[in-house]
């Protein structure tokens, strides 16, 4: 099959960019705005004029190298075979363009239907957009639940064994994320542990994401007993898009008691309070505790995500 593929040029091509439906697609025209996106990150497969195949990375604002390649598709309606040669021509060009000379390789996300596995064309075609991840040396990290509670539902009471402060300081924010890393089911987590030590990892989780929320610190909430010990914290946050409960972690010692219900709500409630008609969050598919607090919660799985990396 004939085609070409180029970079995006300008807004002009917006429309043509956003031809092929995906979740991502209504943040495209902000992001590209805010510098989150670039022309140079962006990837165009055409053919006859008719968008066949699109690729794009992300970064957060001010990142001078993307961080995630999350756009990357094909034309279904295309027999698989052509699927294919447009997706490893789009891959071909962003690696031979960007992704060799990157310092971090960019992790790939893919956002899916909550049942995706269930219709057989599109599960097909996100297996082949993975498989030609695969082709290109990538390797599966995790598949992680989207999750969101939306206004009006009710809130769990608070827990009276709880209660919450803000964090004391920096150093007691870096020392309970290092603490609530022991033993965690987080994949991500447990890949970055297996090369540096927790705090290290909880340093690099606050430089690279805590810290570039767009929402007051005094919304972070530390959990304590009535003697004033820690049992946990949560981060209810903004982030460039919407309301998220960007982290939660009960530590070692306190696990198995319950509290992870409190705490959560605790988070949901400081979100609703400042206004959030609904709140995303997300966790890995096989950390069952976590995802079973966030369902009790009343949060709803709305989409799954899967997570790629090169090594």
């Amino acid at each position: 099959m004939t085609f070409d593929i180029r970079h995006y040029r300008d807004a002009g091509d917006l429309e043509l960019l956003l031809t092929l439906p995906y979740t991502l697609n209504h943040e495209v025209a902000d992001d590209l705005e805010q510098g989150r996106r670039r022309p140079e990150w962006t990837w165009l497969a055409v053919r006859d004029g008719r968008l066949v195949g699109r690729l794009a990375l992300w970064a957060p604002v001010g990142g001078t190298e993307p961080t995630q390649l999350d756009i990357f598709d094909t034309d279904a309606s295309l027999p698989e075979a052509a699927q294919r040669e447009v997706g490893a021509a789009l891959l071909d060009a962003a690696h031979t363009e960007l992704l060799s000379g990157l310092t971090t390789p960019p992790e790939y996300a893919r956002y899916l239907a909550a049942d995706w596995r269930d219709d057989a064309h599109s599960r097909r075609a996100t297996e082949v957009l993975l498989e030609l991840m695969e082709n290109a040396g990538a390797r599966f990290v995790v598949e992680r639940l989207r999750l969101e509670w939306r206004e009006g539902t009710p809130i769990s009471a608070p827990d009276p064994r709880l209660t919450f402060r803000p964090f004391d300081s920096d150093d007691e924010l870096i020392d309970l994320t290092t603490r609530a890393l022991a033993g965690t089911l987080d994949a991500h987590s447990v890949e970055e542990l297996a090369t540096a030590d927790a705090r290290a990892v909880a340093e690099s989780q606050y430089a690279d994401e805590f810290s570039h929320y767009a929402s007051p610190r005094e919304w972070w909430r530390v959990a304590t007993l009535e003697t004033g010990e820690a049992v946990g914290f949560v981060f209810p946050a903004r982030n460039s898009y919407r309301h998220i409960i960007g982290y939660i972690g009960v530590l070692p010692e306190h696990r198995g008691n319950g509290y992870i219900d409190g705490i959560l709500a605790e988070g949901t409630r400081v979100l609703a309070s400042a206004g959030a008609d609904y709140i995303r969050a997300s966790t890995d598919l096989g950390n069952e505790p976590m995802a079973k607090a966030f369902s009790r919660q009343g949060y709803i799985t709305f989409e799954r995500l899967i997570n790629m990396a090169w090594e």
